[in-house]
């Protein structure tokens, strides 16, 4: 297993906390927002733009079903493409797309080095659990002394952040 590359002063690593983790989520959902709009118009047409609410439905209320979505489509955007992407990433950056910008990464609680694929998948259905109960096994990020959710429990994995500064430079000095 590698090692994943370190500021050279472990010191100045940190567990990355509640709400800078909640803004790389933010962020990776409106990024895959974007990546479904031009999905939703290839295989909806012009369904998702219109009005429903002539018929009684609003469209913040209506089923994927509703705007003429097979059931098929809906788990694939929903739940398969989901997992698909951010799998690849964690696989490959450690990290998503939010938690990459945030300068976020995902590391093996014990070694600091990359995480397995198997806890790679634990700690993506964690996720469910975490949801299930109310949102608590995320909520539980604030409140844990690693900044741990149930899902990074259950995988033996943090998120930790690099809290190195650059220092400032100016040209000609």
């Amino acid at each position: 297993m590698d090692a994943i590359p370190q500021s050279p002063e472990p010191d100045k690593l940190e567990y990355a906390g509640f709400w800078i983790r909640v803004l790389a989520s933010i962020i990776d959902t409106m990024l895959f927002g974007l990546l479904l709009i031009p999905i939703f118009a290839l295989t909806m047409g012009d369904a998702q733009w219109s009005s429903m609410e002539r018929e009684g439905m609003h469209a913040s209320t209506m089923s994927f079903q509703a705007m003429g979505m097979s059931s098929g489509l809906s788990i694939l955007l929903n739940y398969i493409l989901p997992a698909v992407a951010v799998m690849v990433f964690w696989f490959y950056k450690s990290a998503t797309p939010g938690k990459l910008v945030l300068k976020l990464r995902i590391v093996d609680a014990k070694t600091g080095g990359k995480p397995t694929t198997s806890q790679w998948l634990i700690r993506y259905l964690g996720y469910y659990l975490s949801t299930f109960a109310l949102m608590l096994g995320f909520i539980w990020v604030g409140l844990d002394r690693r900044k741990q959710g149930w899902h990074d429990k259950l995988a033996g994995t943090v998120v930790i952040s690099d809290k190195a500064k650059e220092p400032v430079r100016f040209q000609g000095r």
